[in-house]
């Protein structure tokens, strides 16, 4: 049995198609599914109802993707084992992290004592993109205000944080110090996509205050939407540590929230299955100390 056919067996049972599996594997048609027809003939057993070029994995095709995908998870991770072999200044950090403004000084500090780590950032835009990349070693850790919840993965709590409400310098709220959320009930607000977990949570807590807000603006980065508070289009909720140095701007103000109380954790997620390389380990008691 040979490992392409089994590369090949896993893409037709991802596409469901014969023709879209060959094409994206840069093979010919009729060659795909002759190798596919082998493993069938080796193992002695369908694995795929067939319906012309459209195929769909049969009961028995389900349990043997599962084994080849472990399997090639066992390669992927015995590869990352050896090549961390050469030792911590060769290593490499893949990651997710959530908080723009705490990156470049999190990555800075870390990189000054270890120079020669490398560090990939992955875009992901939910939990369960999150979970997945973790189950499958697409990356090292996540770092989020969304726990990640799996049976194989460590979720450790970092920090917690309040929200706090940003509105322009010459905001009739921008006097004071602190606001009843219900106050705001009639506020443009400048918020995140509809379609983030933040925007989810902040909804939640307008509605907990007593009302449905009103989105002037919805835009997909975080250093936007405060130009456009600054700028005095609207208000929006925020946090300070993904505010960074915009914190302290001198063109908005930041109202602490007394009521309902509003709060997000932050924390680090990693799967306990899998290979770890030295780079990766010190990484996370790096960022465990930075956050404390």
């Amino acid at each position: 049995m040979e490992f392409l056919q089994l590369h090949y067996f896993q893409t037709v049972a991802r596409l469901e198609h014969m023709t879209q599996a060959a094409k994206e594997l840069n093979v010919s048609q009729p060659s795909l599914s002759n190798s596919i027809q082998r493993l069938e003939k080796k193992l002695g057993i369908p694995l795929f109802e067939r319906q012309g070029r459209h195929v769909k994995l049969n009961a028995f095709g389900k349990t043997y993707l599962r084994r080849v995908e472990q399997a090639f998870l066992e390669l992927k991770e015995g590869e990352r084992e050896i090549k961390d072999m050469a030792g911590l200044d060769h290593g490499v950090v893949s990651l997710f992290v959530s908080l723009p403004y705490v990156l470049p000084t999190l990555l800075k500090e870390f990189l000054t004592l270890h120079p020669h780590v490398r560090v990939i950032q992955r875009q992901l835009a939910s939990a369960l993109e999150m979970r997945n990349d973790l189950d499958n070693a697409e990356i090292d850790f996540c770092i989020s205000s969304t726990p990640v919840i799996g049976p194989d993965i460590e979720w450790l709590t970092l920090v917690e944080e309040e929200l706090y409400l940003t509105v322009p310098k010459g905001h009739r709220f921008a006097s004071r110090d602190s606001i009843r959320l219900i106050e705001a009930a009639n506020e443009p607000f400048i918020s995140l996509s509809s379609q983030t977990n933040f925007r989810e949570i902040t909804d939640g807590f307008c509605r907990q205050a007593g009302f449905e807000p009103r989105s002037a603006f919805e835009l997909e980065e975080v250093s936007a939407i405060q130009t456009l508070v600054e700028m005095g289009l609207g208000i929006t909720f925020t946090l300070p540590l993904s505010l960074g140095g915009r914190a302290s701007n001198p063109d908005t103000v930041q109202l602490k929230i007394t009521e309902p109380y509003c709060h997000r954790t932050f924390g680090i997620a990693w799967n306990r299955k899998h290979y770890l390389s030295q780079a990766a380990i010190h990484f996370r008691e790096f960022v465990i100390d930075f956050f404390k």
